[in-house]
């Protein structure tokens, strides 16, 4: 019985560890999310012939797939990727949008250079040649303590990611 209560105890003290270690809501997870929100976009973007947006709204903590603007708006828009237009949401995929967890600081959102990070929306255009905007994101986690850049490469939409801030400061 004694023996049985130790084993309860130590399973009891191992929860929390084994609910971070399962859940990862900093780092791992944003990665991944915003790899996928992108990769969906530049699919869409070569599938439709259509030029394609990630569309984040900082102040909102989130970011989606959102389309090509009206044909209007196009024609005037030729090369202004960050522009505001009028665009579709796609539908409630996961992998088409995506939330910054609470605990997550936002501290850089560029896109083409220019800072977004306190702008009401931020928009990377994805080409139908497979080209995309240039983006660089940096958040970290001060409960966590870690730093984490993820920069899209302009011709191949492919996501860097560096996690070491001394070698991007």
């Amino acid at each position: 019985m004694i023996v049985v209560g130790i084993i309860a105890m130590l399973m009891a003290m191992s929860i929390p560890f084994a609910y971070q270690a399962l859940h990862k809501q900093g780092a791992v997870h944003i990665t991944g999310k915003v790899g996928d929100v992108c990769s969906a976009a530049r699919q869409q973007a070569i599938m439709t012939g259509q030029p394609t947006y990630v569309v984040f709204h900082p102040r909102e903590r989130r970011f989606e797939v959102a389309g090509s603007p009206a044909p209007s708006q196009q024609s005037a828009e030729q090369g202004a990727s960050a522009a505001p237009a009028a665009t579709s949401a796609v539908g409630p995929d996961p992998t088409r949008s995506g939330v910054f967890p609470g605990d997550l600081i936002i501290d850089m959102l560029d896109v083409n250079l220019i800072e977004y990070k306190d702008a009401e929306e931020a928009r990377v255009r994805f080409n139908p040649n497979g080209t995309c905007d240039e983006l660089t994101l940096i958040v970290h986690s001060p409960k966590d303590n870690w730093w984490r850049k993820m920069s899209l490469e302009v011709t191949t939409c492919q996501m860097q990611v560096e996690d070491d801030p001394s070698k991007w400061r």
